[in-house]
């Protein structure tokens, strides 16, 4: 999730709108022979092939990127063992366990999408910390505990392709999944009841509301929301249960933050939705599809 702390990566939405089921066949091998790379004035982009773009959603567009090719795509031996081995993985949620960001669709259901987006944009072009822009795009519709349950209601987590099948493969080999999160619990609890992660293992901001159902703000006790907050959540899992080995897979800079001692001994990036240049090219595994986490654990 996110990317308001990293105000020089450019972000490259890549909207999925097919269902998990027809997807489930699109791996990270396939779009890597798929895609090419070409040149234009000195910058390099990814072009997909048609098909696999008519696959994974006619809006998602070239890659104009100014980086280097990516050559993290193709785990290490080290990196493979690692994620092999792992005692605890931890998710992001927005663009990562879920298919889009949750406050920006709760705010497109309260009425203030377009002010949500333009004021994300504005944030995008400096650097902000994670509070300030929460609490600044929050105030802008207030959401209170009826708007929150409508949107719960008509509005069904949409998961990533593969993360169902990915969380069960984790569990069924031992090792302990949790969800890491810049959201809120109220719209992440309905996530985990379908992987069936238990709340204790959710770490996540929690939107506070007045007898009435009327909004107050959000905890700021909680350790993800503030700025560094999901390296604080990390570094406080792998104590609590003393891990040998724990993973942490997002697309964002805060996700990459989680890796530091204490923390993450590795970081995947997940760019199956958005992929942030910036990020991704710090990864220590880039993936495109979830498919390749589930294959190479065989």
């Amino acid at each position: 999730m996110e990317g308001l702390v990293v105000a020089s990566s450019r972000v490259t939405p890549v909207r999925i709108h097919l269902r998990q089921k027809q997807l489930s066949f699109v791996s990270a091998s396939s779009v890597q022979c798929t895609r090419r790379l070409y040149r234009n004035r000195g910058q390099v982009g990814m072009r997909q092939h048609p098909k696999l773009r008519n696959s994974i959603g006619a809006s998602a567009q070239p890659l104009e990127a100014t980086l280097s090719p990516f050559d993290n795509r193709l785990p290490s031996k080290e990196v493979l063992d690692l994620w092999r081995s792992a005692d605890a993985v931890c998710f992001d949620v927005d663009s990562t366990v879920c298919l889009d960001e949750g406050i920006d669709e709760l705010a497109e259901h309260c009425g203030a999408g377009k002010a949500v987006a333009e004021w994300t944009a504005r944030a995008m072009g400096g650097s902000v910390p994670f509070e300030e822009a929460l609490a600044a795009r929050l105030s802008l519709f207030n959401p209170s505990l009826s708007q929150v349950q409508d949107f719960l209601e008509k509005k069904p987590p949409k998961l990533s392709p593969g993360i169902v099948e990915l969380v069960k493969k984790l569990k069924a080999n031992g090792t302990d999944v949790y969800l890491v999160s810049g959201g809120f619990r109220q719209m992440i609890k309905p996530v985990a009841a379908i992987l069936d992660i238990p709340t204790e293992n959710v770490f996540a901001n929690q939107l506070l509301f007045g007898t009435s159902g009327e909004f107050l703000g959000f905890d700021k006790n909680e350790p993800t929301s503030r700025s560094g907050g999901k390296a604080t959540a990390v570094q406080q899992i792998r104590k609590a249960h003393n891990y040998k080995e724990l993973v942490m897979i997002g697309d964002g800079a805060t996700d990459l933050e989680a890796r530091q001692p204490g923390g993450a001994d590795l970081f995947i990036c997940y760019a199956g939705v958005q992929l942030r240049e910036a990020v991704a090219a710090k990864a220590d595994w880039l993936v495109l599809n979830l498919q390749d986490l589930i294959s190479s654990m065989e």
